[in-house]
């Protein structure tokens, strides 16, 4: 009788030791907080509607660390990891995208002529600090470069901060810290000033550096010049030239255009002129007729940017 006892007393215990090896170790899982990134902030409807150019975005993530929470000061020994959806380049490409189409700016217009705004993110984080709750702070750096690659509106810090009270356990409340800031940041930029440059000037002088290209979007292009070229006697053939002391703007051949009386209508479109050299650059207006001897008269083309015309006569000499 005790051999069996023993023997039903030592099945027990391999069966129970059997039990506890094949139960699972339930392990208790951590969630990673999620900050769901939104932009809600309405911008100024069609402020900037009607300009002449159109304007690209480019947005890069230049953060040295893409960790979202930066300091955490409600635990001694530890902090929670966290991340954001849609990632940071996204939200903020999309949501700017979204953003200046609402004030009016023509995004990707025409390529031949599109400016580029250049957007990098310096800073895109959240902290906890006790006493001031939920801290954010963006940072961008932007720039502005012309249809030519100039830059014209040089490298500037935008910044935006914001402070929720809350729980150090309230994520949602860290999202919408982080959120705000972003929507400071975008308040920090300067936006008239980007405007300014995607709106052709009304004269040649107010855009004194930019170059004629051949593209047409420049005030010197679209500046018309009345052109008049008569002789004495008439019917002698009118030939143009460009004559620089410039490297910018190069020396063309002679360019027969007509015959006198020559009149017409016409901008200029000399590559690699601007108003500020076109002061060393003139028009060389060659005027022949057989029998006589040919003469020539040269044009300071900023003299003829500023009074819009050049008129001239030719008092043809017969030849000995």
């Amino acid at each position: 009788m005790m051999r069996i006892l023993s023997f039903f007393a030592l099945m027990s215990v391999l069966l129970a030791t059997s039990c506890g090896i094949l139960k699972p170790v339930v392990k208790e899982q951590v969630q990673t907080p999620v900050l769901y990134l939104n932009l809600t902030k309405q911008a100024h409807k069609n402020k900037y509607v009607g300009m002449d150019y159109g304007i690209r975005l480019n947005v890069k993530d230049a953060r040295a660390s893409k960790a979202i929470l930066k300091k955490y000061d409600a635990s001694a020994v530890s902090k929670p990891a966290m991340n954001v959806s849609p990632d940071v380049a996204s939200f903020t490409s999309e949501s700017m995208r979204r953003y200046m189409r609402t004030m009016g700016f023509n995004l990707d217009a025409d390529i031949r002529t599109d400016y580029m705004l250049t957007v990098s993110i310096s800073e895109f984080h959240v902290s906890y600090l006790s006493g001031l709750g939920w801290s954010s702070t963006v940072y961008m750096n932007i720039e502005v470069h012309d249809s030519d690659n100039n830059l014209v509106y040089p490298n500037v810090e935008v910044v935006g901060r914001a402070n929720v009270n809350g729980s150090p356990r309230n994520y949602d409340l860290a999202a919408s810290s982080l959120n705000e800031a972003f929507e400071n940041a975008l308040d920090d930029f300067d936006w008239d000033r980007i405007a300014f440059f995607l709106k052709r000037a009304d004269n040649a002088a107010q855009e004194s550096n930019k170059v004629v290209s051949g593209k047409g979007d420049t005030a010197l292009e679209n500046t018309i010049i009345r052109w008049y070229v008569d002789s004495s006697p008439k019917g002698a053939d009118v030939s143009l030239r460009v004559v620089s002391s410039t490297s910018d703007v190069k020396n063309t051949n002679q360019n027969y255009v007509g015959s006198t009386p020559y009149e017409t209508t016409e901008s200029f479109d000399i590559k690699g002129l601007t108003f500020n050299n076109s002061g060393d650059v003139q028009i060389e207006i060659t005027c022949e007729k057989a029998g006589y001897i040919t003469q020539k008269k040269r044009f300071n083309v900023r003299q003829a940017i500023e009074q819009k015309e050049i008129s001239t006569k030719f008092n043809l000499i017969k030849e000995e």
